[in-house]
């Protein structure tokens, strides 16, 4: 089990027997290691030893391109209530954040990548995760496969042609089931829309994901003046 050891604002990942190397001296990582531990190094730096969790994820992962942003990450599992034993599909894996997440949950994911290099690195970030188990990653297009793969829970898309899947949702939803896509682009989240009210689904709505961190100084309290951190769109609809 790969743990994180964080010193001050500094984070390390390893495995137990593994040793670590920084100008802070060298630590070597026990065996039975555990979360909550505190190892020295030959220098006496301490480093407290912690579980990964979600948000370790999202800062650990190998990337191969933008990764969906946390606050997305908790929409998606507020607006579907994905829960344990739900069948998810995912499309569009890219660095696998959504998915360990949602495997994390407890639900069953099968997520389609197109870059076979690609999903070779969400697999390795599914170990690394904890959750190989959980998630299925498949090299290749998901539109390729719909007629196989049988009924889910939730459907979660993040790619260029998601109203085609969309379209699709009927056949692929047990009923009550969710969709949930995201779109960088008002161009693409309009056809999201148009083509879940073409299918038919309900309780369409669409939210633009916005999130501002506060400062908070001797002068006062305010938003901070970083800028607004928008990321794009999130279509929700149901079956």
């Amino acid at each position: 089990m790969t743990v994180l050891l964080v010193h001050g604002d500094r984070e390390y990942l390893r495995d137990p027997g593994e040793e670590l190397q920084t100008d802070l001296g060298v630590l070597d990582v026990p065996e039975d290691v555990e979360s909550g531990d505190t190892l020295e190094t030959h220098l006496g730096e301490p480093f407290e030893v912690r579980e990964l969790r979600g948000p370790d994820l999202f800062n650990h992962f190998e990337r191969t391109g933008a990764p969906m942003m946390p606050r997305d990450v908790g929409l998606v599992v507020g607006h579907t209530g994905v829960a344990h034993g739900d069948r998810v599909l995912d499309a569009g894996t890219g660095t696998g954040v959504l998915s360990a997440f949602l495997a994390r949950a407890g639900a069953d994911v099968t997520t389609f990548e197109r870059d076979p290099e690609f999903a070779e690195v969400a697999r390795e970030n599914m170990v690394l995760a904890d959750v190989a188990d959980s998630v299925d990653v498949r090299a290749g297009d998901v539109l390729d496969r719909l007629d196989d793969l049988g009924r889910f829970d939730v459907l979660t898309l993040d790619t260029a042609d998601a109203d085609e899947v969309v379209a699709r949702a009927p056949d692929l939803l047990v009923r009550g089931g969710f969709v949930a896509v995201y779109s960088p682009f008002v161009e693409q989240t309009r056809e999201v829309v148009e083509a879940a009210r073409e299918a038919g689904l309900g309780e369409i709505r669409t939210f633009e994901t916005i999130q501002r961190e506060m400062d908070f100084d001797d002068r006062g309290s305010r938003p901070s003046t970083a800028g607004v951190g928008h990321t794009g769109y999130l279509t929700f609809a149901r079956r």
